[in-house]
């Protein structure tokens, strides 16, 4: 490998010195190079004659092609996914095939979840690797350090708050201290005349005056205070001494409070405050020096992070229970809340926030249910909101989100799914899972009693419906031959779940992750997982690259999708976190704050 230029050109017979040289020149390229896309030992794609054969590796040639195909194979394994899928096959159609191994794919997968995981989790076939292989690629490169970068903003923003709050404290005192100069100078133009003998600096020092004029009563009538230790008279000159001392504390609180307007001016001048507030740059400029104000331009500035966080303007006045995500591109946001409305939201317009669109049913308060929104669930323009008032409302996205239907259930709706068009599933507190055809007057088509306490969480395919309950327990029921199929009971009761690509992951009430597999109507656990969340998983996202899982501990984390998940994140919040959605890369979260948080890639 170090020494490529050993290749045909060294066995033609007859070849002169100069032929073999001039042949082998093109070929003297450090190792190190040979990973990149433009110098695999070919010219790029855009330069091949398109009447020139497309070379193989079994064929005669030089360079890369001439080499082993599983070295190849290993070669294009250390490329980025994206440029194995898109730019390969433009390059050569040998190169083209390296996308199609799946061994190949494989060692890529394993390099990225690391020698002692298992990837993926589910069964094997069928399985997606390359685009798995390139989700954990973005997902690693977007996410990785987030959490750090996110601590030191906060710790930063921190650091301001306790600079203002500094800074107010010194504002005070200020104040006071002109205060009592004020009062010093009433004192002095009304000062009564006293006698030669009493000392002035029972006018400056206070309480002072008023300890001399007792002593000399005291003197004048023959009583003296006895001193503790000798139970002597204390003499005047010991009460010069302290009245002296009770100057001198004085003068050292003075400088007490006199460091600590520096310290809080270092600690301004270390987050940069003073250079940026008001625009004043020319004030704080001096006072930061100049050599620092050097230092820094100096230095090489750091890449913009990949991701942009976005906090929507607060739209709503109570906490937001559900999210979801939904156009199919993270460009619109629907959010529930406690307020009784489901707010949607355009993302799309620059900035650091998104744009309020709706309030769906109308505008004010309680326009859009009569009790709090605990669900939504969405299928191309169709979106359906749940409620503690037991009712469902459809409304059409395609139509400025204009109601569509009403279904009414008989208890709380606390999870929804939408499986196929026109096909809505709802989960209530009645215990009951309940089928209903959208596009009809009666909709309710069947109404299924699984559990033995509340639906909490629902997920479904075109056949299948899976279930959980606070009865611990997970049902499976065939919706085509009409009857349950499995019934789990569990240790814990499961609050979230996602189903995609024959994986089933959960997040239960003590802070663990369940992954289970679903193959022709067998339900089989497979794993429980301990991620770090001390509280109830209340959200949970799972596609063949990545795994997003949030918790009413406060934190959101994001994992590669392998057994142990590989924990590439985890982000603090200010409040518990109700639910999240992810869609074409962009993660939002609902708060108990009132407000929604959106994660997307920097534009």
């Amino acid at each position: 490998m170090s020494e490529p230029r050993v290749t045909v050109g060294q066995d033609e017979a007859g070849a002169g010195r100069g032929e073999k040289e001039a042949k082998s020149a093109p070929l003297k390229q450090p190792s190190n190079e040979a990973s990149r896309p433009g110098q695999l030992g070919l010219p790029p794609g855009s330069q091949l004659p398109s009447t020139e054969p497309s070379p193989s590796p079994s064929a005669e040639g030089s360079g890369l092609l001439s080499l082993p195909w599983e070295m190849v194979a290993r070669i294009a394994s250390h490329l980025p996914a994206q440029c194995v899928i898109t730019v390969l096959p433009q390059v050569c159609h040998a190169l083209g095939n390296v996308g199609k191994d799946s061994t190949a794919w494989q060692l890529r997968a394993r390099r990225l979840t690391g020698p002692r995981a298992s990837f993926p989790v589910g069964p094997r076939d069928g399985f997606d690797w390359p685009s798995a292989c390139l989700e954990m690629e973005e997902l690693i490169a977007c996410w990785t350090g987030q959490g750090e970068r996110a601590a030191r903003e906060a710790e930063q923003a921190e650091r301001e708050r306790e600079v203002e709050r500094v800074q107010e404290r010194e504002r005070d005192r200020e104040a006071l201290a002109e205060e009592g100069i004020g009062e010093w100078e009433e004192v002095e133009e009304g000062r009564p005349q006293v006698d030669e003998g009493v000392d002035e600096v029972g006018f400056q020092v206070e309480g002072v005056m008023a300890v001399a004029w007792d002593r000399e009563e005291l003197m004048e009538e023959g009583e003296m205070p006895q001193d503790r230790e000798g139970d002597l008279p204390m003499g005047v000159g010991e009460g010069e001494e302290r009245q002296e001392a009770a100057a001198e504390a004085m003068m050292e609180e003075e400088r007490d409070d006199e460091q600590g307007v520096l310290e809080a001016i270092e600690v301004e001048e270390r987050v940069g405050v003073l250079a940026d507030r008001d625009g004043q740059d020319n004030i704080a400029g001096p006072r930061l020096g100049s050599e620092g104000e050097r230092n820094r331009s100096s230095r090489a500035p750091s890449p913009p992070p990949a991701l942009e966080r976005l906090s929507l303007p607060s739209g709503h006045i109570a906490e937001v229970n559900s999210v979801l995500l939904v156009g199919g591109d993270g460009a619109l946001c629907a959010s529930g809340s406690r307020d009784r409305n489901v707010n949607l939201w355009d993302l799309r317009d620059g900035g650091s926030t998104g744009r309020l669109l709706h309030t769906l049913g109308g505008q004010g308060l309680f326009s859009t249910h009569k009790g709090w929104v605990w669900c939504l669930a969405a299928r191309g323009p169709l979106l359906a909101s749940g409620s503690f008032d037991s009712t469902v409302r459809l409304w059409d996205l395609g139509a400025q989100g204009a109601e569509r239907g009403l279904i009414r259930a008989r208890a709380a709706v606390l999870c929804l799914a939408l499986p196929q068009k026109d096909v809505l599933l709802a989960g209530t507190y009645d215990k009951k899972v309940s089928v209903y055809d959208t596009r009809v007057a009666e909709p309710l088509v069947k109404s299924l009693r699984l559990h033995s306490n509340a639906v909490l969480c629902l997920v479904a395919d075109e056949q299948y419906i899976l279930s959980g309950s606070k009865d611990r327990t997970v049902v499976i029921y065939d919706r085509r031959a009409g009857k349950t199929l499995q019934k789990l009971q569990l240790g814990s009761y499961l609050l979230s779940m996602c189903y995609s690509d024959s994986e089933v992951w959960a997040g239960d009430n003590r802070g663990i992750l369940h992954a289970f597999s679903m193959q022709a109507g067998f339900f089989k656990p497979l794993s429980q997982f301990d991620v770090g969340h001390t509280s109830l998983v209340t959200g949970i996202h799972r596609s063949p690259g990545s795994l997003y899982t949030c918790s009413a501990d406060r934190t959101i984390k994001v994992h590669l999708p392998c057994a142990p998940p590989r924990t590439l994140c985890t982000l603090h919040h200010q409040a518990g976190v109700n639910g999240l959605s992810v869609e074409a890369g962009v993660l939002a979260i609902a708060s108990g704050e009132m407000c929604v948080e959106v994660w997307r890639a920097r534009r």
